[in-house]
């Protein structure tokens, strides 16, 4: 009943303010990440340290997963609360330059707040859902009072495809925030290049090692950790934009505007 799905919508609601809330101990504790000190990795830590000064920004907590596939993500309800995490397989491939570029990114991400924004964006996209799904319900057993005008057959469209498009433009919105923390990095180094370079070999590293990720937390990675999947309908259901197209903007100065 009415009832029982309005509790589950506040159920839901609950769900993503506590995702968002504990974000970064949630992704944290998914990676199987490991806080390390500036005694263990010194140059990890002096690279994100002149990096906050840059955007003047605080000191994030840093952390190192096990996974082998080459990515990093970062994570934290705002930026007195962030945490960023490299995968092991990062270190192996890229340059300290260009992991500077990635490291970059990923500060930009915590500065535009952008866990917040993709929580409210979980949130609306679960409010449409819920709302399809009640007018779905109302056009399948509604009473009597319904008026008559009313056609069921395009109730019931509408209610299959509202959530459809709840969710197609909740990736987009993730897509634009990549662009958009691509941009700030590149800015913040004033070039491109490094991290340019860092996402050719994550392109390649991503295809070639599958990345041990919880698919709930894969939006926060710099690369998606499934990108092996190909088609149409896997480029415009990705969280991530193409590579090739953020590696262009990139080497064309578009970061510069």
């Amino acid at each position: 009943g009415t009832g029982g799905a309005a509790l589950g919508l506040v159920l839901g609601v609950v769900f993503a303010g506590g995702s968002y809330w504990f974000s970064d101990r949630l992704a944290i504790r998914s990676a199987r990440a490991v806080e390390v000190t500036e005694a263990q990795m010194p140059r990890y830590h002096a690279i994100v340290r002149d990096l906050c000064q840059r955007a003047d920004l605080p000191m994030p907590r840093l952390y190192v997963a096990p996974d082998p596939q080459p990515n990093a993500f970062a994570t934290g309800r705002s930026p007195q609360h962030a945490a960023v995490c490299v995968n092991r397989g990062i270190l192996d491939v890229l340059t300290w330059e260009e992991l500077q570029g990635v490291l970059a990114h990923e500060m930009s991400h915590v500065r535009n707040r952008d866990i917040l924004i993709s929580s409210v964006a979980a949130s609306v996209a679960m409010g449409i859902t819920f709302l399809a799904r009640m007018a779905m319900w109302g056009a399948m057993f509604g009473g009597g009072g319904r008026d008559r005008n009313d056609n069921p057959l395009g109730t019931l469209v509408l209610a299959i495809l509202a959530p459809i498009a709840a969710t197609f433009l909740q990736l987009a919105l993730s897509r634009n925030r990549e662009y958009e923390a691509d941009r700030r990095g590149a800015k913040l180094l004033g070039t491109g290049e490094p991290l340019a370079r860092a996402l050719e070999k994550l392109d390649r590293g991503t295809q070639l090692v599958a990345g041990r990720v919880d698919p709930a937390q894969s939006t926060a990675y710099i690369a998606n950790p499934f990108a092996g999947q190909r088609g149409m309908l896997a480029r415009w259901g990705s969280s991530h934009p193409p590579m090739a197209d953020r590696i262009a903007r990139l080497r064309s100065g578009a970061w510069q505007h």
